[in-house]
């Protein structure tokens, strides 16, 4: 996007300290993830070079064969070249028959040296090379359809649509998009996060979402095209990457041509008790797939607020959204591709509750010029009074407009009552468009006065976001996620699901994915 005149006379010099502390907060746990790897990267890696399929059970075969690995010779070396020194042994066709062998004891890895190792090494390169071959390859078939089909105006409307049944969201999704909405957001059936594995193929059941697979993934986006060709307008897809499975998904979004996921710093630490070493690790490969897949993430920090209160909080969100830049940066993502969340959560029976959003978001338009900001719905405070709840989108609707937000989520009226019916989800998507077309422009005429209540409130928060990114950085980021400093969730770094996943690197530690993609991918143009 273009950026605006800023209008809040923010402190440059804060904004520039802010930058810096959160730089230095995030150094130690940068280092944590190019020191060690997980299951899960290394199960990406098998998935890149190819490795599909689950056995009777349902469980992958990427897990069953890194698991055989783990055994034999353990992960710190990584899963690559004990499993290409197998198959250039020449006793495995490939490395599915490979994967049913060993989960049936009929097969051994060992670390190869010499002649051995460069061989491995050589068939891993081309092998996973030719899994992120195949995630440019989507890359620019998206390129492409942005050029024939063209994108609708901005601020792009984001509907979530999942069912439980990938067969219904389909035609749900389509209609949905027929509707106005521009980004189709699949979320996952509860729970799945908290799943070491990926499910297998195309899913009917599934609780408060549909999971999260490669064939999934598969039927909407061609869906997606479908309706895109139809529309003249190209609709975005997009699922969630987070969770004991981040790399994994983010793996297969990339292969399957996902435009953005949801991937935070944070969240299943916080609200799914993620182990926080495991989360931030995987989270950096994963990043580093988003950033070659050209796709948008989407940070969560407007679930904080949902636990938190959002005046009093407000702070940790600034926070958690630098943290966030500094950490996708650092892996590889550009400015375009951060979609940082945030939301209006401020109780309506607050005095001067609209203008204390209006200095949130515009705060947050400002801290990050050149992102593509993903503003969230009222939830906390829905009440069940639909009619009041219609009114308060059209509220949170025009802040988004007011303040240039880019990818505004469709709120619904019934949020917290009851799942939402399409005629839901119709009236919903009128609310937003009437706002965004009868204020068009608009935003050109929004300039708070320079010293007065929004700007005022804009540089108390700025203000907070500093002193307690200080306190980060002295004390780290993992001490400050234990004391409960983000939703006032504790979550100590040696609790939570997936530590014993982790693994430290030796020396000689090779991933060969992780070595193309710290190479320069295609840049492309913004999805």
């Amino acid at each position: 996007m273009t950026a605006r005149a800023p209008l809040l006379h923010l402190d440059q010099r804060t904004v520039r300290k802010a930058r810096k502390l959160a730089e230095r907060a995030a150094a130690p746990v940068v280092e944590l993830a190019r020191t060690h790897t997980t299951t899960s990267v290394e199960r990406a890696v098998l998935r890149l070079a190819g490795l599909t399929g689950a056995d009777a059970e349902g469980i992958p075969w990427v897990n069953r064969l890194v698991d055989a690995v783990a055994a034999d010779v353990g992960l710190e070396h990584g899963v690559a070249l004990p499993v290409f020194d197998a198959l250039a042994s020449g006793e495995h066709a490939d490395l599915a028959t490979l994967a049913q062998k060993a989960a049936a004891g009929g097969a051994q890895f060992r670390l190869p040296a010499g002649v051995g190792h460069q061989r491995a090494r050589r068939l891993a390169q081309r092998a996973v090379g030719a899994g992120i071959g195949r995630i440019d390859r989507a890359r620019k078939d998206r390129d492409v359809m942005l050029r024939r089909l063209g994108d609708p105006p901005k601020p792009w409307i984001y509907l979530i649509v999942a069912t439980g049944d990938i067969y219904e969201d389909i035609p749900q999704a389509q209609a949905a998009a027929r509707a106005g909405a521009d980004i189709i957001a699949v979320i996952r059936s509860t729970g799945q996060s908290l799943l070491d594995y990926v499910p297998e193929g195309a899913t009917r059941e599934g609780f408060a979402g549909t999971y999260a697979t490669q064939e999934n993934f598969r039927l909407m986006r061609a869906a997606l095209d479908e309706v895109s060709r139809e529309l003249g307008r190209y609709v975005r897809l997009t699922n969630d990457a987070s969770g004991l499975c981040m790399p994994e998904i983010a793996t297969l979004a990339g292969l399957e041509r996902l435009d953005m996921m949801l991937n935070d710093c944070m969240y299943g630490i916080i609200f799914r008790d993620i182990n926080p070493r495991r989360t931030f690790i995987d989270q950096r490969f994963s990043r580093q797939i988003h950033a070659r897949a050209g796709i948008v993430i989407n940070t969560g920090e407007d679930n904080y607020l949902t636990t938190a209160d959002a005046v009093d909080a407000a702070h940790t969100v600034v926070v958690s959204q630098l943290l966030n830049e500094r950490f996708g940066l650092e892996a590889g993502l550009q400015d375009w591709q951060l979609g940082l969340g945030h939301a209006f959560e401020i109780n309506p029976a607050l005095p001067e509750q609209f203008r204390l959003e209006l200095a949130q978001a515009q705060l947050v338009r400002e801290l990050f010029p050149h992102a593509p900001l993903k503003y969230m719905p009222p939830t906390k405070h829905m009440t069940g009074n639909v009619f009041f709840g219609y009114l308060l989108d059209a509220f949170f609707n025009l802040a988004g407009v007011l303040t240039n937000q880019e990818i505004i989520l469709v709120g619904m009226m019934t949020e917290g009552i009851v799942t939402p019916f399409l005629s839901d989800r119709d009236l919903a998507l009128e609310n937003v468009r009437y706002v965004r077309d009868a204020c068009a422009g608009l935003a050109e005429d929004f300039v708070p006065a320079r010293g007065g209540f929004i700007a005022q409130r804009a540089a108390q928060v700025l203000a907070e976001s500093v002193e307690l990114l200080e306190r980060i950085a002295d004390e780290g980021l993992f001490t400050a996620i234990a004391d409960g400093t983000f939703g006032i969730t504790k979550r100590p770094a040696d609790g939570g699901r997936g530590l014993d996943g982790v693994v430290v690197r030796a020396d000689g530690y090779y991933n060969p994915a992780g070595a193309l993609l710290e190479q320069a991918g295609p840049v492309g143009r913004p999805a």
